[in-house]
């Protein structure tokens, strides 16, 4: 039987030393950590065990005993509980010391000398999201939209996500009712039945266009004209309704078929004096204000002339790209979504922009081939996924040798590995720079340059 110094279910009084990256409480007991919720930094506080794993445990606060200067008063406890919102209890700034620290740490444990800059606030703390992805369960006999207790599957009614557009949530509760007057049957994750497992909604900041996708197990949705007609009536910003089929048993949200069921299969933004076109699965970021912020900081990051040929890896519908060739003698962005390179082009040319070329694969592959085909970049700009970049990439990064990599990162502990993999080849960052996307929780980006010599 294994021994640690705490049991599930009992009390003890702590006092916090740190916050974990998920925005945990970190107290430790004769060495042995537990997470604690809803605790901080300097805190005394009195705690009930939750688990007691082998290594570490969960707990959360019963009692307060000394209240940290950076607590705030919390609007509702169930951001927390659903992990919308883990760091609303932490006061803004100290929400950016700690995005600020979380890179220094992961920078610290790879042995890099980088400086990391204080991180660039964002302009909206709450409400900034222009996209919700909306799990739809029955909740004791009634089709509810909410989203899941942290490490559950359990669904939580929420009709305010504090973080997102606030009209976003409005039409979120109206095709919820909608649901509900037609007895659409919910989905059931346990035996794969029911008809809608999630709602979509996209909002254009400055276009206030609405694209509401309804995701479904089954190929139809049944009313699905009386629906429609309802969304339309209730919310005449809706531009577009798309029906979006996954059958799977998977926790994947969107399937691969979709069909239009009324107005455009897009929605239109605006980004940095651009138009967008942004389809039902492309990847847009969702807090547009602070984006405007991030991708001038990635062209400065950049020091365009316009005599600059650029390869943007991880292209998307060209957001980055088309911001690029306005200061860029060319543009090459690359993209492994076939929707996303379709918007890419069709965004070229709605603004006016022929010094940008898009191709469809993996970014390691075309890359390579423009490398034989005698193209030479002088400044290589990514923005991969939380997975950072595949080791084959950083190998194609090692072969085209651009002058220049403007490393987009959305995880400090990917950008930490790929920047210790790239110096292999002659590549250094003297400074990060990180930017608040995501306020009231742990996310965080940042933009690091990188130069060979």
């Amino acid at each position: 039987m294994m021994q640690t110094p705490v049991k599930k279910n009992q009390e003890v009084k702590v006092t916090v030393s740190d916050l974990s990256y998920e925005g945990m409480g970190v107290a430790k007991v004769d060495g042995y950590p537990l997470f604690v919720d809803n605790a901080l930094p300097g805190e005394e506080v009195l705690i009930h065990v939750t688990k007691a794993n082998k290594n570490y445990g969960f707990a959360f606060v019963k009692q307060f005993y000394k209240e940290s200067p950076d607590r705030v008063a919390v609007s509702n406890r169930v951001y927390a509980q659903t992990g919308i919102a883990p760091l609303q209890h932490l006061a803004y700034p100290a929400q950016l010391k700690f995005k600020q620290n979380q890179i220094e740490q992961l920078f610290k444990k790879s042995h890099l000398d980088i400086h990391v800059a204080p991180t660039l606030a964002a302009p909206m703390q709450t409400g900034y999201r222009n996209k919700a992805q909306i799990p739809v369960r029955e909740v004791n006999g009634q089709l509810e939209t909410g989203f899941y207790r942290r490490r559950s599957h359990t669904l939580i009614p929420i009709e305010d996500y504090y973080i997102q557009d606030p009209a976003i949530d409005q039409t979120v509760l109206v095709v919820r009712d909608l649901l509900r007057q037609y007895n659409v049957p919910a989905y059931d994750e346990a035996h794969n039945t029911g008809v809608i497992r999630n709602v979509m909604v996209r909002r254009g900041y400055y276009t206030h266009q609405t694209m509401v996708v309804l995701i479904t197990r089954t190929r139809d949705l049944p009313h699905a004209d009386e629906i429609v007609a309802g969304i339309t009536a209730a919310i005449p910003e809706v531009s577009s309704i798309v029906l979006n089929m996954n059958p799977d048993a998977t926790n994947v949200i969107l399937g691969r078929r979709s069909r239009t069921l009324y107005g455009h299969d897009y929605l239109e933004d605006q980004l940095l004096g651009s138009t967008f076109r942004i389809s039902a699965t492309s990847f847009y970021q969702v807090n547009p204000r602070q984006t405007e912020n991030l991708y001038k900081l990635a062209v400065d990051a950049a020091g365009l002339t316009g005599k600059e040929v650029v390869i943007d890896a991880y292209s998307g519908i060209g957001t980055i790209s088309l911001t690029m060739a306005r200061h860029a003698q060319h543009v090459y962005g690359v993209e492994v979504v076939p929707a996303a390179v379709a918007d890419a082009r069709v965004n070229a040319e709605i603004n006016g922009i022929d010094n940008v070329t898009f191709e469809l694969g993996k970014a390691e592959d075309v890359m390579q081939t423009w490398r034989e085909n005698g193209l030479a970049a002088d400044v290589l700009m990514v923005d991969p996924p939380r997975k950072g970049l595949a080791g084959d990439f950083i190998d194609a990064v090692g072969v085209m040798l651009p002058k220049k990599v403007v490393y987009v990162s959305c995880n400090p502990a990917t950008l930490a590995r790929d920047i210790a993999l790239l110096q292999d080849f002659g590549y250094h960052a003297e400074e990060t720079q990180p930017v608040d996307m995501f306020p009231q929780t742990t996310h965080v980006e940042s933009v690091t340059v990188l130069t060979r010599g």
